[in-house]
């Protein structure tokens, strides 16, 4: 990077590391959701990652199928996509449908109409911060940077400048249209992955990635 001088950047990095935790986008109970009303929030300790949840009694070992919708892009006033391209929202969209699908159907058969043995995943896109251009590379290599994302690693917190998605699953009985399960989330790559930080969606498409093995875990 020749052509970028490092001292201004290096004090825009420092102001900037002392208020970035602070301005980061957290998920909310999103109002457009269906099943806003019975999700409440999490108290537990993975409540950063998923703030509100629903979950019913559920042997989940009794459904051994799945169809998942395609992916919808919350388009109520409560979401949380900044200025963010209607491109870069169809590209998040394309490859979380893609992504959990492919995920999903390594645990479950995949189905194409409702069954007593069939799950149904309705996702939503309701959020995403891209990774600031840079600057969010820039930390991987500069002191004070590294520093941080060391903490936030340890802490299971978000890299400086790093991207993230926030969105919305919901799972129901494909049969009778019972909500089983339902929960926000808001995902990101872990704050020493260096090649999550090249790319504006790198980072949030990591965190897909992370969101969709956590469902499956959840399913077991």
């Amino acid at each position: 990077m020749p052509s970028i001088r490092l001292a201004p950047l290096l004090s825009v990095c420092a102001v900037a590391l002392a208020t970035t935790a602070c301005s980061s986008v957290q998920p909310v109970a999103y109002s457009g959701i269906s099943s806003a009303q019975q999700m409440k929030q999490n108290r537990d300790d993975d409540s950063t990652k998923v703030p509100y949840r629903y979950a019913a009694p559920v042997v989940w070992s009794r459904y051994t199928q799945v169809m998942v919708d395609p992916v919808v892009v919350y388009r109520g006033g409560d979401n949380q996509f900044g200025d963010m391209t209607e491109n870069d929202k169809t590209a998040l969209a394309d490859y979380m449908g893609k992504t959990f699908a492919s995920k999903l159907t390594k645990r479950f058969e995949s189905a194409t109409q409702p069954s007593p043995a069939a799950l149904r995943i309705r996702l939503t896109l309701t959020g995403a911060e891209t990774t600031t251009a840079l600057v969010g590379q820039f930390m991987h290599f500069d002191i004070a940077g590294n520093l941080y994302n060391g903490v936030q690693a340890i802490r299971g917190g978000k890299g400086a400048f790093s991207g993230s998605v926030s969105y919305a699953v919901e799972v129901y009985d494909s049969s009778s249209g019972r909500l089983l399960k339902a929960y926000v989330s808001k995902q990101y790559p872990n704050a020493m992955n260096l090649p999550a930080a090249f790319g504006s969606l790198s980072a949030a498409r990591t965190g897909i990635d992370k969101g969709a093995d956590a469902l499956v875990a959840q399913l077991q």
